[in-house]
């Protein structure tokens, strides 16, 4: 994946994790939508092994 969108993931649940919900959620979902079809199974698996990041808990 581009490094511009993993930079657009961690900043989405940085805001998420700021209570921010709604902005996280904006700047996740345009990169997302930025995204090739080719990235989007890489980002799906980003985003299953950072979880925890959107709510700063650690299972």
């Amino acid at each position: 994946m581009r490094a511009s969108i993993r930079s657009a993931l961690e900043q989405s649940a940085e805001l998420t994790r700021q209570g921010r919900l709604v902005d996280g959620l904006a700047v996740g979902e345009a990169a997302i939508n930025q995204s090739t079809d080719d990235e989007q199974s890489e980002i799906r698996q980003w985003l299953n092994n950072h979880a925890d990041d959107f709510t700063g808990q650690v299972s």
